[in-house]
């Protein structure tokens, strides 16, 4: 293991406004063996790209390419969950021209994050930006998805579903069209997925239903559970779960998408 190098740049969003990208690679100056833009958790609402720092450092020191990447907020530029979207997007396409500048390309990329920041992830990664009918591009060879949120939409009571349309900013009835779980099709992403049995945010059937839904649609995705673990367990000092799940991811990606 090797120490970490840290650096930070930015994108634009499409408002023109300058996001941060905090970038983080190995520290002896050898060549990243994959990549990982990964994004923050806060219920859109809240949060910024220093809450997966730790994890990118300790991803880094393994030889992993890991940046941590803010969007626009809800009341803070974003009016709804499409332009968080469309930033995770323009994220995406950023860290895949920073990869370059470090050798690795497409195939050996992945995105992810947690809670919301892992269901944008899912969802950019899933569908095209002109709609779910056309073939998204290939920005990422690979999804990390911490506790996601919005995993399967349509299993929340109407109530819930009219609650959580007000809080991202959509029209009624809409909810359903962020469900991760609608988006399952052949050819999807090798995906790993990090959830806590009492989740209480994102139970955890609804994230085994779509692994399910993936694994027969011909997909890889592992879900690794966590027992007991409620929703953020991954963070560092929170439940002793934080190097594990270092320890299963660096080795999903060094061993499913790291170049040869």
């Amino acid at each position: 293991m090797t120490a970490c190098r840290e650096s930070s740049t930015s994108y634009q969003a499409a408002d023109g406004r300058e996001l941060p990208l905090l970038l983080f690679e190995p520290g002896d100056g050898t060549q990243p063996r994959t990549g990982i833009i990964v994004f923050h958790g806060g219920a859109l609402r809240e949060g910024s790209a220093d809450g997966l720092a730790p994890h990118c450092q300790k991803l880094a020191a393994r030889g992993i390419f890991a940046v941590s990447a803010g969007y626009r907020l809800l009341g803070h530029g974003a009016v709804s969950i499409d332009d968080c979207i469309t930033d995770v997007r323009r994220a995406v396409e950023q860290f895949g021209r920073l990869a370059a500048l470090r050798g690795l390309r497409a195939p050996h990329l992945a995105s992810g994050g947690s809670s919301a920041g892992a269901h944008l992830a899912l969802v950019a990664a899933m569908t095209a930006p002109n709609g779910p009918a056309s073939a998204p591009e290939p920005g990422v060879a690979a999804v990390v998805a911490l506790n996601p949120a919005g995993v399967d939409l349509g299993s929340f009571e109407p109530e819930v579903q009219r609650h959580l349309e007000h809080q991202v900013g959509i029209a009624a009835g809409r909810l359903i069209d962020y469900s991760v779980i609608r988006y399952v099709q052949p050819g999807n992403p090798p995906m790993l997925i990090h959830h806590g049995t009492r989740d209480e945010i994102e139970p955890i059937e609804g994230v085994r239903r779509f692994r399910d839904a993936m694994v027969r649609s011909g997909n890889e995705c592992t879900l690794h559970e966590y027992e007991h673990a409620e929703h953020g367990f991954h963070y560092p000092g929170k439940g002793a779960h934080f190097d594990d799940v270092i320890d299963v991811t660096a080795r999903f990606l060094l061993g499913r998408i790291g170049a040869r």
